[in-house]
């Protein structure tokens, strides 16, 4: 098995908010893989005395440590189970209430010898690649099929969809959440590699359309994780103009897990 993992800050004046990691074997067998965008909250008061990156190293040590000793948990639950013990962490120090409390996108990926289970939630994305080569994209999308009129601000966003029915969701306080994740179940025997993204390093297919999904797995096949995130930091560099990054910051954290099974 080969597993390659990079992360990549978007600023060095601000730590890195993604968080990553991966446990071989789980329960002493197979793998798991787990994945976090941290959400950047807009300058002043998000009810907590704690930063993005302490909320995603408590939510991701949690999930790694459940979802790699306890296969009898879906991973549903692992992540609710999760997020409750980190709500618990800070619960009587901050205001879990606050619409913009610590939060972030969630990735997961389990393996065994029979199958692969998965969970996504939020607008970072896991790639699966098919043993006859063919691509498949897990998403969730429900970001993207808002109207672009909900999302023009930030104050706009947090009032009427961030974490709101009709809206999409984040792991924030509420393990409630979790039953909201896209998940499922794949055979084993059909997956020869797997690639989970953060936003920031999926740019290079979402953003600057320099290829499809499968593309990407192929840049990181022969390039590596590091190889994917340096073209992307090139594209970002590149447009001077902003024809795609429009109003999106120039650089994103960015990072990339690459597993071949």
């Amino acid at each position: 098995m080969r597993i390659e993992l990079t992360t990549a800050p978007g600023s060095p004046e601000r730590p890195n908010e993604d968080w990553a990691a991966t446990a071989l074997p789980a329960s002493g067998q197979g793998g798991t893989l787990v994945l976090l965008d941290g959400v950047t909250p807009p300058q002043g008061d998000d009810g907590c005395v704690h930063s993005v990156p302490w909320f995603t190293a408590r939510l991701g040590g949690s999930l790694v440590e459940l979802s790699g000793s306890r296969r009898d948990l879906p991973l549903t639950e692992v992540l609710a189970e999760s997020i409750r013990r980190t709500a618990d962490a800070h619960r009587f120090s901050c205001d879990l209430s606050h619409v913009r409390t610590p939060q972030a996108t969630v990735v997961m990926a389990r393996w065994d010898e029979h199958e692969i289970e998965h969970l996504v939630l939020s607008d970072s994305v896991l790639l699966l690649e098919s043993t006859d080569s063919s691509v498949r994209a897990l998403l969730d999308d429900r970001l993207d099929r808002l109207p672009p009129a909900s999302l023009a601000t930030e104050a706009i966003a947090d009032a009427r969809v961030r974490n709101k029915e009709g809206g999409f969701f984040t792991a924030a306080a509420d393990p409630s959440v979790a039953a909201r994740a896209v998940t499922g179940r794949t055979p084993r025997a059909e997956v020869r590699a797997l690639a989970a993204l953060t936003d920031g390093a999926s740019r290079w297919t979402e953003m600057f359309r320099e290829g499809d999904w499968a593309a990407s797995l192929g840049v990181l096949h022969k390039e590596g994780t590091q190889g994917l995130i340096d073209r992307v930091r090139a594209l970002e560099d590149a447009d001077t103009e902003r024809t795609h990054l429009r109003r999106s910051k120039t650089h994103d954290d960015a990072t990339a897990v690459y597993a071949v099974l």
